[in-house]
């Protein structure tokens, strides 16, 4: 249902975007986000979108760096991160709410994307 890409190795500083395509008619229904998860670590909610777009939210650790964003139209959702950190390293998903919420946790998101991996070199 969700097909991310885009990951891949950076220098700190600077910037890429993420993608994630889904299949199906009603993506313009859906509650999106994206979450990473450091080696080590718990997945962490990274940001999300309202259904049409309007409406954003992320996290305390990349707001005013990443931006994300959905093209109804395409059935993609985007991520694009600027000013990378070497703390940004960590394998990224994104995941569907099938009733069109977007929120925080992970629990309640239907399907989930196989991960990309981003990785910030300092």
């Amino acid at each position: 249902q969700l097909q991310a890409s885009g990951g891949g190795s950076v220098q700190a500083g600077g910037s890429l975007r993420l993608s994630c395509a889904a299949s199906g008619r009603m993506f313009s229904s859906y509650g999106l986000a994206w979450f990473r998860q450091a080696p080590g670590k718990e997945r962490e909610f990274v940001a999300a979108i309202s259904r049409i777009g309007g409406t954003t939210n992320y996290a305390d650790s990349v707001k005013g760096r990443f931006t994300m964003s959905r093209d109804n139209a395409k059935n993609t959702v985007h991520l694009q991160m600027n000013s990378l950190k070497p703390e940004d390293t960590a394998v990224y998903y994104c995941a569907a709410d099938l009733s069109g919420s977007y929120h925080r946790t992970e629990y309640g998101y239907d399907y989930w994307g196989q991960g990309t991996q981003l990785t910030v070199s300092s």
